[in-house]
């Protein structure tokens, strides 16, 4: 008997132990409150917005998508050459030529845009096996591009940056003229319904031509955000984040096209010079576009972070649990 009050001693001094090793396992769960039944779900995406805010705040947003928009004209025809290339190779010329002609329906006549369609689809479709592998170099420049953008916006330690974000990007050589076969193939339907004309044909025009779009884009996004980006996000934030931009691009890339089927004379402001005003819209499209690409991959960021950092914490209270 008289050895029990020894014991409670020894069993509080065991529980107090594990209680600040709790303690301990609880700080290290990144500052996440235990998760709380019933909690409201709008606390999710304010505290999503406050952390990309976190990440934007104190960097010039537009100048780094200004130099990632750099980058995209130095590979943005590159890869619709080899979009058009891999899908002739992978399907037949003929048939990627039947699907481009019906997908010229699509772009505005204003504003000389279909002259310069068929001069890439022509260039696309006469590329060759050399020239592809010619136009791979500069098109792997934005896999650079991006990844520089993304450490200028969220800091981090980096090694040979150039070569290892162009070398994360050449697997989408293979990828991007498979999804651009898929939505070549819709060519036919989108021409039809473009042809059928009215609010029905119109919206459904748009409808499918977003879909397909979002699709192809949060393909090449997910590779994006996940491998040439620095950071490397698990699978769960990568899908939402990409998609979830490429939603945003697609809407866009719709708005572009009926920006080209406005009677606006592009050359007004540059003394009726037509080839610089053309240039100067699509670089400023480009800009925007990047700027929307860039939130999103700050988004995904923030969002891998947060989920790692309930998973920490989630860990840490069934060690805490375990100790008990």
């Amino acid at each position: 008997m008289s050895e029990i009050p020894g014991q409670r001693r020894e069993f509080r001094s065991h529980r107090s132990g594990c209680d600040a090793r709790r303690d301990r396992l609880w700080a290290l769960g990144s500052g996440y409150a235990r998760p709380v039944p019933g909690a409201s779900l709008t606390r999710v995406p304010v505290a999503l917005a406050r952390d990309v805010a976190s990440t934007l705040r104190g960097r010039d947003l537009a100048a780094v998508a200004a130099g990632l928009t750099y980058f995209a004209g130095l590979g943005v025809v590159p890869w619709l050459l080899l979009a058009v290339s891999g899908a002739a190779l992978i399907g037949s010329p003929e048939t990627v030529a039947a699907h481009l002609a019906d997908l010229r329906l699509l772009v505005p006549p204003g504003m000389g845009a279909r002259p310069v369609y068929d001069a890439l689809v022509r260039a696309g479709l006469d590329l060759g096996s050399w020239g592809a592998l010619v136009t791979i170099f500069p098109a792997t420049f934005y896999g650079e591009g991006l990844r520089r953008a993304c450490l200028r916006l969220s800091p981090r330690r980096d090694r040979f940056t150039g070569w290892r974000a162009r070398l994360a990007l050449l697997p989408l050589v293979l990828a991007v003229p498979v999804l651009a076969l898929g939505v070549f193939a819709a060519g036919p339907w989108l021409a039809d319904l473009a042809g059928t004309g009215g609010v029905a044909g119109t919206a459904g025009q748009v409808v499918v031509a977003f879909h397909l779009s979002w699709l192809a884009i949060g393909a090449v996004l997910a590779w994006g955000f996940r491998v040439v980006a620095p950071g490397g996000p698990g699978w769960v934030a990568t899908l939402v984040g990409a998609y979830g931009t490429s939603a945003v691009l697609a809407g866009f890339l719709q708005g572009f096209l009926l920006f080209l089927a406005l009677p606006i004379d592009l050359g007004i402001p540059f003394g009726g010079l037509d080839v610089v005003g053309a240039t100067v819209a699509v670089a400023l499209w480009l800009f925007v576009l990047h700027v929307l690409l860039l939130v999103g991959w700050a988004t995904t960021d923030a969002l891998d972070r947060r989920l790692r950092g309930r998973q920490e914490t989630r860990q840490a209270w069934e060690l805490a649990g375990a100790a008990r």
